[in-house]
């Protein structure tokens, strides 16, 4: 479901004469439906840079990424963007929503891109506010005045709300107390039994074992590390 193949990454650093970082070299792997994968390594390996790549937001200098079939690298952006809609979910750790737009449209809106309709949309929206334990006096009122932690669990639910056939998954559970960590890992766990390809950074070892299939070790495709491309 998600494809990798001799994928690399550079940066260009403008603002300091041009120096180009080497980030990334022939990175490669796949995750298939049902399964879980995590990306591991240190701080500043690639993980989120690999995850960006695969979502469309950065460019691949070089090498293959495929989502459901479909390119990513190189594509139209119109495609990622019917990509997106359609197939592929991605859940940050940041929350980026229009001002002033009330919590439950902002959690049922992919949903209703996806064709439902808003009353099937916003009971889809309630059920995961409320599993997620946002408070229902707060699903009018923007999302955009809440704690982190409440802003974590709205982009969560707006994660979740449709379903996916590839998830990215940045640091889900971060931020949030054990309760609520244990329902994400449960949604985790029915995204996996309904056919989903999830990849995910999770510095929490134990979550990760308990969701995961198998990790990728992103630090393997640094540049001169052994096996990574020239």
């Amino acid at each position: 479901m998600i494809e990798l193949e001799n994928v690399a990454k550079t940066f260009t650093l403008h603002a300091q004469g041009g120096k180009r970082i080497a980030v990334i070299r022939g990175a490669g792997f796949t995750v298939a439906p049902g399964e879980c994968v995590a990306l591991t390594g240190p701080s500043g390996a690639g993980k989120s840079t690999l995850m960006r790549m695969i979502w469309g937001n950065y460019l691949a200098e070089g090498g293959r990424i495929a989502v459901c079939g479909q390119e990513v690298s190189g594509a139209d952006p119109r495609a990622v963007l019917n990509l997106r809609r359609t197939a592929m979910g991605y859940v940050s750790q940041f929350l980026r929503v229009t001002p002033r737009t009330p919590t439950l449209t902002v959690v049922a809106e992919p949903l209703m891109a996806q064709g439902a309709s808003r009353e099937a949309a916003e009971a889809r929206a309630r059920d995961l506010l409320s599993r997620l334990n946002v408070p229902e006096a707060l699903w009018e009122l923007s999302p955009m005045t809440f704690s982190g932690g409440e802003q974590q669990r709205v982009n969560i639910a707006r994660g979740f709300v449709a379903r996916r056939k590839a998830l990215l998954l940045d640091e889900p559970t971060a931020s949030l107390d054990p309760m609520n960590r244990a329902v994400v890992l449960g949604l985790i766990e029915e995204a996996k039994e309904g056919g989903a390809a999830v990849l995910g950074i999770f510095h929490d070892a134990a979550a990760r074992a308990q969701v995961c299939d198998r990790e990728v070790d992103v630090g393997a495709f640094a540049p001169g590390a052994p096996g990574a491309a020239a």
